[in-house]
Order: structure tokens, then sequence, then C-alpha cells
């Protein structure tokens, strides 16, 4: 494609008004439905304080692998009970955490607390301790056993801004109201307690609120003390003039407020409720139509204006819709609806986190499959032409042929060739389907894959890291040969670049640690994810989904972790491969997952590497090191499906994290 900088770009800022339109539209839904008394559970939780320790890990590389098993492990306890205290690691790289919601959240605004704060704590490596305190949770993690402590020296307190209605007769009923519920805290339920007291003096129907709880690691003698004295704190710093205050230590919280913040949303409301639902439901739809027809009228006045505006934006994505239009990448937007039968649900293929994927017949007989992209958000531009512009360079067997697009109707769709046995994981997790990936499928399967990434990463004409590699985006055409799809999330690698720095982005159980941790995307991202693919190829399991059909409740790392330290491998090989394959042949590839898997991004081979590894010949591979994960115990609450993407921002109070439970990432998406 040319490049003359002269020449009209209108369409990608008509794009971005698109969207913008929505946006704008979809937010005003938002401030409406929480101006007339929406669930307040929708708002983000406040950040009360974060405290980061003053000494820095020994080992900060394995410290992080530590740290990630150990957030994961409370996150399997949190979600199940509210409350999760974990170790994992030795000696320089041992991780303590504890993790906790405050009683009078729902199960639903304890998973969003403890989300929000496992995004954030982060952000105090490579210390070797830190806690946040969020309104309604807390979570905290050291290279020492504190989950016994009940106070320290990073307690504190928190007094809010507003002032409190009639100061004298409102800090005497707080004050008394607080040291009522400390009192009955360590001999309640849980630890927690909570109260309400009236004030003479004060307003007509004024009360104040207060609450106090403990973790429940300390006893109940370590849980009065800590209360006494965030008590004494929170008391003597915040009253008489604030109107709400917290006294947050070590092994517990205390809290007073002229709000009910430890009462439902809707307590009380009665047919209130009903009648606020109502107008916001319809208040949602008038401004979804409207949504509707302004996006019809930017499109139209789109196609009016391509060829007489001149607008210059900055990526050239205004020349690569020219440039589509005027090749034999173009096609009709009526002429894909056509195919697809109206996008007609019978024909859908499979669901991700940024749309939807439909087969077609073209007029010509030619299958084709139809990408639909959602435009929930102003994201859907950059997915678009992130995931032309990627595709539309690279060729390989081993990749999804992109057979063009469509910009010129009201949504985008790209086009690619229809792969009639789908993707990966409907055959190796399906008991009966299984049976067509024979041993020598299988193989070639995790051979083309790694060929496929290697040429990503090493050998196109620009550097390429995926982002998402898992079962459901290895495609298999009629002969199970495998290529690589969904490039929606996949970023560009510059020669002289060492990592990127983005938002998070994946699929968990496919995900780096070093990633997660650091947000910092190198190759070696991929290759992980691929190292747990392979895993999965020749147990016949999937990796996240694994720990509720093992009978120890172990992760599927740590399940083969522990039978290749025991020399025990092919007791874990798929049952269907047993008498199809040798013992070398599958001990290779095991050794060659874990290689790719190994915690440590520096360990793990290249692409390139890999695929010499894979080929024939008797070579001595490594030794593998420990894999992350592999402190992962089993839990009811399996919230990230093995199947879905998603994408988390990172750098945001706002919103903790953004997820689509569509394909089934993911925190489900995709």
């Amino acid at each position: 494609m040319g490049k003359p900088r002269t020449r009209s770009r209108a369409c990608l800022p008509m794009l971005r008004a698109a969207a913008d339109v929505l946006r704008c539209l979809l937010f005003a839904v938002a401030m409406a439905a929480a101006t007339v008394g929406a669930d307040s559970s929708a708002a983000s939780p406040v950040i009360l304080a974060t405290v980061c320790g003053a000494r820095t890990a020994p080992n900060p590389e394995g410290f992080d692998v530590s740290f990630v098993n150990t957030l994961e492990l409370i996150y399997q306890n949190v979600t199940r009970s509210g409350f999760g205290a974990a170790a994992s690691g030795s000696g320089n790289d041992s991780v303590y955490g504890l993790g906790q919601c405050l009683a009078y959240l729902s199960p639903t605004d304890c998973q969003l607390c403890y989300a929000q704060s496992r995004v954030k704590l982060p952000h105090c490596l490579p210390a070797d301790g830190g806690r946040i305190y969020l309104d309604g949770c807390f979570l905290r993690y050291g290279a020492d056993n504190f989950t016994a402590a009940a106070s320290d020296t990073g307690d504190a307190a928190v007094c809010s801004n507003d002032t409190a209605p009639s100061a004298p007769a409102f800090a005497a009923a707080a004050a008394s109201l607080v040291r009522n519920v400390t009192a009955s805290a360590p001999g309640a339920k849980g630890y927690y307690y909570a109260a309400t007291a009236s004030a003479s003096a004060m307003p007509s129907g004024a009360r104040v609120y207060a609450a106090a709880q403990c973790w429940r690691s300390l006893n109940a003698t370590a849980c009065a003390a800590c209360v006494a004295s965030a008590r004494n704190r929170v008391v003597g710093r915040c009253l008489p003039g604030a109107a709400e205050g917290y006294g947050l230590n070590a092994g517990c919280v205390v809290r007073y407020s002229t709000q009910p913040f430890y009462l439902p949303a809707n307590a009380g409301g009665g047919g209130g409720s009903s009648t606020r639902h109502i107008i916001i439901v319809v208040f949602a739809s008038v401004l979804s139509a409207m949504a509707a027809v302004g996006i019809a009228f930017i499109w139209t006045r789109m196609r009016r204006r391509r060829d007489h505006l001149h607008h210059d934006d900055m990526d050239g994505s205004g020349e690569l819709i020219r440039a589509i239009a005027a090749s034999q990448l173009g096609f009709r937007y009526q002429e894909l609806r056509k195919a697809t039968d109206d996008f007609n649900q019978i024909n859908k293929l499979g669901q991700g986190g940024y749309g939807s994927v439909y087969k077609g017949v073209l007029p010509d007989g030619r299958e084709i499959a139809v990408k639909r992209l959602f435009l929930n958000t102003r994201q859907w531009t950059d997915q678009f032409f992130n995931e032309v512009k990627l595709v539309s360079q690279v060729q390989h067997k081993n990749l999804v042929k992109l057979l063009g697009c469509s910009v010129e109707g009201p949504e985008s769709l790209l086009v690619y060739e229809y792969l009639c046995n789908t993707s990966l994981d409907h055959y190796l997790f399906d008991a009966f389907k299984k049976n067509a990936l024979d041993w020598e499928r299988r193989a070639e399967i995790i051979l083309g894959t790694a060929e496929g990434l290697s040429y990503l990463h090493n050998a196109s004409e620009i550097r390429i890291i995926h982002r998402d590699i898992k079962a459901s985006n290895v495609l298999l055409d009629e002969k199970f040969r495998p290529k690589i799809g969904d490039f929606g999330l996949a970023r560009n690698f510059m020669e002289d670049q060492t990592h990127l720095s983005t938002g998070l982005a994946g699929t968990f159980g496919y995900m780096a640690p070093e990633y997660i941790v650091h947000g910092q995307l190198t190759e070696k991202a991929d290759i992980y994810s691929y190292g747990v693919l392979v895993l999965e190829i020749i147990t016949g399991r999937k990796n996240h989904n694994s720990m509720a059909s093992s009978a120890e409740g172990l992760s599927l790392m740590a399940l083969i972790w522990k039978h290749y330290n025991a020399g025990t491998l092919m007791e874990l090989l798929d049952p269907n491969l047993r008498e199809e394959c040798s013992e070398r042949e599958a001990l290779k590839v095991f050794n060659v997952g874990l290689l790719c898997a190994q915690a440590s991004p520096n360990l793990r081979p290249p692409m390139w590497k890999v695929v010499e590894m894979l080929g024939r010949g008797d070579r001595v591979l490594p030794r593998p090191t420990e894999p992350p994960f592999i402190d992962v115990k089993g839990s009811n609450a399996n919230s990230y499906g093995s199947g879905s993407s998603f994408s988390l921002k990172s750098n945001s109070d706002k919103s903790p994290f953004s997820t689509n439970q569509l394909s089934v990432s993911g925190v489900q998406a995709r």
C-alpha cells in the first residue's frame, strides 16, 4: 500500500465520533440510573489507604511468582467465604497473604472489591510487603507471617472531609456507638458486629451507624485488642468534626458514618425500588434508540463525506480504509449480511470478547467466517484496525488467512477463511470428539502452532505478540491442521524494544506471571501460554478447570509438576493416546511444555528453539524448573472460565477491570 500523506483520511475520526456518541449516551444512561437511585454496588470501591513496605525483596523475580501464587490462593477462598489466608514459595521467595471482605458486602461486591485490591496491590512491588484498605475489603502480602498480627506501625485512621451534623451531640453518639460495636465484635459471629443509634439534639431522623470487624486469622483476645486500638485511634482523630471515620489496623477495621453503609442499598425501598427500575429501563431504552439513530446518522455522513473531507489521522487508518475499499479485500456489508442469513444464530460459530463469528456462504459458493465486532466501547475501532493491519501483513500456513473486511456498513466486519473443524477446544475437551485427535494429529497441532508463533515472533516483517494463545484460538482445517486465529489483542513489537507496557489482557490460566504482576509484555508471555496449551493437549485436561477433576484438588500445573518429580508423568497422558505413542515421544512433549511454562521468563526457550526441540532426534532436553501457580488448590468457585479472555486496565481507580463473559476470559470474556 502506498502512503501519500496528503490524501483524505476522514473515516477514522467519523468512526471514533460514532463510538463517542454511543459512549456518551451510555454514560448518560448510567448517570440517570444513579440519579434515580440505581444500586450503589455499581460504583467501584474507594481506596482508603495503601501502605507499601520499605524493604525490597532480595529476589524480585522469584518473589513475584510467589506473590501471584499467593493472591490466587487467597482468591479461591475469598470468593467462597469472604476470607482467605495463604502462603507460597520458600526462603527469600516466601510470600504470605491475607484478604478479607467485610461481612456487609454481598458475594458479588466482595469479588469486585477483591479484584480492585488485587489490581492495585502489585504497585507496591518490588517491596517485600504491602497492604491496601478499600471501602469493604482488605488485602495484604508480606515476606513474613503477619496473619496473627492485630496491630503494627502501619495502623492508621482515615477521616472524611464532610462535617458532622450538630457536632457535639453527634460526637457523643458516635463515640458511644463505636465503643458498643467494638466491645461486641470479639464475641460475635465472624468477629463482626454492626449497630445504629440516634443522638439527641441532632436533626430529625438523623442517625449514626458503626461496624467493627476483625480478620478471621485472629483469636478473640487479639481481636479485642485490635478493635480497642482502632476505636481509640478513630475516635481520637476523627471526632467530633468528621461525619465518617475509619480505624484501619493490621487485624481489623472500625468504622462509623452518618450513612447506613452496612445495610442493603434497597433496604426500606419497597415499591420505590421497582419504580426506579422501571424509570431506568425506560430511560435506557430511549437513549439506546437515540444512540442507534445517532450512529446511523454519523455513518451516513461518513459515507457522504469520505471523498470530500481531508483530515489527517495520526495512525493512517483512514488510508487503510480507502486502500481496503479499492482492493479485493473490500466486501459489501449487504453481501456479508446475506451470506450469513442476516447473522442467523444457526450460523454462529463462536463468540469472543470483541465480537461474534458466523459462517457464511458467498454467491460463488465460497464458505467464509465473518467476525462481527461489538460496538459497545470505543475500543472496537482499535481492535478492528489492529486486527486488519496485523493479519493483512502476515502470511503463514499456520495462521488464519484474512480474506477481507467491510467498512462501509453500520458495523465493521472481518472476513476470514472458513475452517470446518472450528477450534481445538471443541475437540480436546469433549469426551467423544477427542477421539478424532489421535497422537499424530495432536503432534501436528503442537508443532504447527509452534511454527506459527515462531513466524510471528521471529520471521515476519513485523514482530507480533499474540497475547491470547489458547485452545479456542487454535483453529483446525479439514485435515485437523492448526491455524492460529483471533488477533484482536495482538501487538506489534519493534526491534529495539525490550518489552511493551500495556493494560492487562488475555485469559486467566494462560497468562504469564510476570505479565499479570507488571503488565510488561514480551514474546515470553506467548511462550508461557503455548506451554500451558501443550500440557492441555497431551493430557486432554483444561488447565483452569482441572482442579475439580483432580482427587487432590490440584491445578493441572501442580499435578504435572508432582508427577514430573516422581517420574510418573505417563500416568497423566490422555488415556486415548496410551496405545498410540512411545513413552519417549510423550515425555519429550511433556518436557517441552514444562520448559515453556517455567516461572522465570528468561528460562523459557524462544519459539524457534521449541520448533527445533519438537523435531526429530533424540537430543537431550534441559531440565525444566518449577512452573508458577502450583500451590493453587481447588475451589468450587470457578469465576474465570478457561475459554474466556478479558482486558484489564490497571491504571484506573474508576474501573478495576473490564470483563466480557461472552466466549466461553476471564476478569471471562472473549
